[in-house]
């Protein structure tokens, strides 16, 4: 009786156990994935997505069975993969091998909780790719030669070493070598490995982010991802123990993860195309006539204020269009540097621009090297160098916020000089010669170098940058902490509401996502200067150039500004998606660049706009003054020798109507460049 009930025991249990392959196959014959199967052989592709959502939704048996033995499961449904194309090509399942690749398991497991527990099971994990290897080709099945009577022999290849075969095939000979490999004879498949860290908003407070080794197999998956792009991986933890020399293999093993299927979580701008139900939306944007004003609503909600900062962001987020010539390369993107009083809300305007960016990132100055913002040379554990992607690299085409920017040690800044005319990076380290792209928009804040802005003073001796570099900003505005009980009051109203409400006291008219969105779709739109535009944009200049035609007047604007304007006003018509750029987008863009070259260019003396303060660092006035002391100073030196200071300074009274305070500043200004020195107490000569 007991067997007989073990008997039907084992007979629903084996009615229960349906071949695995016959059920993915039935899961392949629905309309999707014979649709997805015969699309392969057109497209010329081998991979198969199957969606693991569609396949819990079939069986979640087989699902769960897929999850806990992979290696398995998947090979059954490569079968079944395989057997369906036979069926809707023929020709085409003959000679290629289709791999299913899983994608959107229901949630990513954290790199950090990865342990023993996952090893030999299927997970998804999400990540920043940091590094990754060139691709390089796998050998799958190796093909030896027998030495002593010719005879071919295959051996399938895992692990990492070349493995020969144990005895020759060919029954008469069996020798156990040697053997010749035969790279022709031989198939091989792409790899590459990667490094992937945790995102730093998953991090728990006070930990470092973990990095993890992935491997990919496989001519689809490799060369998908680059450094800095935000991944999904899907793949078979393994363990795998390290070997040390003479002493065999170690007991702690490292995981790493073989990639099954990798999917890029947008951050390149190029990548993610708008569904046409988010095309219909941004275009119905785009013919709002107040788009502009939209947007700069838009922009950082919580801070209130600084309309013409947020119209200058917008101008940045947008960017003008970059030629390419045979002979040199202009520029498309904006370069904006804030330069503000402590707590005006410079940190928060720049973390917000790179989170809303399509590809975005925050950097503080203090903290940043050089290599950090370009390009590292590795040593890897082969020998071999290897180059690792900074910052400016990182945010190619998208925009690299730097906070604190007089904050970074001089030989660290120089870093940025290239990448922000040239837009490159150039590395000449350990036998590496590169160039890298680095067509970044830069965002810059920066202190005031005595803790505020002090209006007396010109630009350069207010903020400690070089001059090299304030020369490069297409637009540099300040901010100023200056007491106003209007705009205090309705301030004070709008911060008070947000600590209250917890949340933006105005709804943005465009959501954030909507918005990136809407700045990666107007990317792809390329304006053109109109003639009217162009008129505008050649008077503005020119009137401002004859105005310093004058002898004595200084020059208010260069050729740099000019092709400042010409990005600006790019910028606005793409922010209409617009294809051609109007009047009244040279009309705004000129606005703009004088409320910059008002806030920042303006010699304090003789009250004239000076380009002169940010491309020389001393306004026009300053130079006249230090060029007239000089020039009293030689010609009295031809005269007497050493010259008395004393002397000088009363000439120089009687003849220039210089004050005497401002001569003995200027002097001391002379001695600390090194222009002029004292040979004997109070006298002085030209070096």
């Amino acid at each position: 009786m007991k067997r007989e009930g073990e008997r039907g025991a084992k007979l629903t249990e084996e009615v229960e156990v349906i071949d695995p392959q016959e059920r993915f196959l039935e899961l392949f014959k629905t309309e999707k994935y014979r649709q997805r199967i015969s699309q392969l052989a057109v497209s010329g592709k081998t991979s198969l997505i199957v969606e693991f959502e569609d396949l819990l939704t079939f069986d979640h048996r087989l699902a769960d069975k897929l999850l806990e033995k992979p290696d398995e499961y998947l090979r059954h449904a490569e079968n079944a993969a395989q057997n369906q194309l036979a069926i809707e090509a023929p020709e085409y399942a003959e000679k290629q091998k289709v791999t299913v690749r899983v994608v959107k398991l229901l949630e990513p497991t954290p790199l950090r909780k990865l342990g023993a527990a996952h090893i030999g099971k299927l997970v998804m994990i999400e990540g920043i790719v940091v590094r990754s290897t060139p691709v390089r080709p796998m050998v799958t099945r190796a093909a030896f030669k027998c030495r002593g009577c010719g005879e071919l022999t295959y051996v399938d290849q895992t692990g990492p070493f070349l493995k020969a075969p144990f005895a020759c095939s060919n029954p008469q000979c069996r020798r156990k070598g040697p053997f010749d490999f035969l790279q022709e004879e031989s198939s091989f498949v792409d790899s590459q490995d990667l490094r992937v860290q945790e995102r730093p908003e998953d991090l728990p407070p006070g930990q470092l982010p973990r990095t993890l080794h992935v491997k990919l197999v496989g001519s689809e998956i490799v060369d998908v991802a680059r450094p800095g792009d935000h991944v999904s991986i899907v793949g078979i933890v393994r363990a795998a123990a390290p070997s040390m020399p003479k002493v065999g293999k170690l007991r702690v093993f490292a995981l790493h993860l073989d990639a099954n299927s990798i999917e890029v979580l947008g951050k390149e701008p190029e990548a993610t195309l708008p569904t046409p139900e988010e095309e219909k939306q941004i275009l119905e944007l785009a013919r709002d006539p107040w788009i502009h004003r939209k947007i700069i609503n838009s922009i950082a909600p919580s801070i209130y204020g600084y309309e013409h900062i947020k119209e200058a962001i917008m101008y940045l987020l947008f960017g003008g269009v970059s030629k390419n010539l045979p002979d040199v390369n202009i520029r498309g993107e904006l370069n904006i540097l804030l330069i503000g009083d402590p707590g005006t809300a410079k940190s928060q305007l720049l973390q917000y621009v790179a989170r809303v960016a399509p590809r975005g990132l925050y950097t503080s100055g203090r903290g940043t090297t050089a290599a950090g913002l370009t390009a590292a040379v590795i040593r890897e554990k082969g020998g071999g160098m290897s180059l690792e992607a900074g910052a400016l690299v990182l945010a190619d085409k998208g925009i690299a916020c730097i906070d604190e920017i007089d904050k970074m040690r001089p030989e660290d800044r120089v870093a940025i000089h290239e990448a922000m005319e040239q837009h490159t990076v150039s590395v000449a380290k350990g036998g590496i010669v590169a160039t890298l792209n680095a067509r970044t928009a830069i965002l810059a804040a920066a202190n005031p170098a005595l803790g505020r802005y002090e209006p007396r003073r010109t630009i350069t001796e207010n903020i400690s940058l070089p001059v090299t570099i304030l020369s490069r900003f297409d637009l540099i505005f300040i901010l100023r902490d200056v007491p106003n009980k209007e705009v205090d009051s309705k301030m004070s109203e709008h911060i008070l509401e947000i600590h209250r409400r917890g949340t933006t006291p105005t709804e943005p008219p465009i959501p954030m996502d909507l918005l990136r969105k809407y700045i990666s779709y107007a990317k792809t739109v390329k304006p053109i200067l109109t003639e009217e535009a162009l008129r505008r944009i050649k008077d503005f200049y020119l009137a401002m150039r004859s105005a310093s035609e004058s002898e004595g007047s200084p020059i208010a604007i260069t050729a740099r500004q000019l092709e400042s304007l010409i990005r600006i006003a790019e910028a606005r018509a793409r922010a209409a998606l617009r294809t051609e750029v109007l009047a009244e987008d040279a009309e705004a863009a000129i606005n703009i660049m004088k409320k910059s070259l008002e806030e920042v260019g303006i010699d304090l003396s003789s009250q004239k706009i000076d380009i002169d303060l940010i491309m020389t660092g001393k306004p026009k006035s300053l130079r006249d003054k230090l060029q007239i002391i000089l020039s009293v100073l030689t010609e009295m030196e031809r005269e007497i020798g050493m010259v008395e200071k004393a002397a000088l300074i009363n000439r120089l009274e009687a003849e220039y109507n210089i004050p005497r305070a401002e001569i003995e500043r200027l002097i001391a200004q002379l001695q600390r460049e090194g222009t002029i020195y004292e040979p004997r107490e109070g006298f002085l000569k030209k070096t």
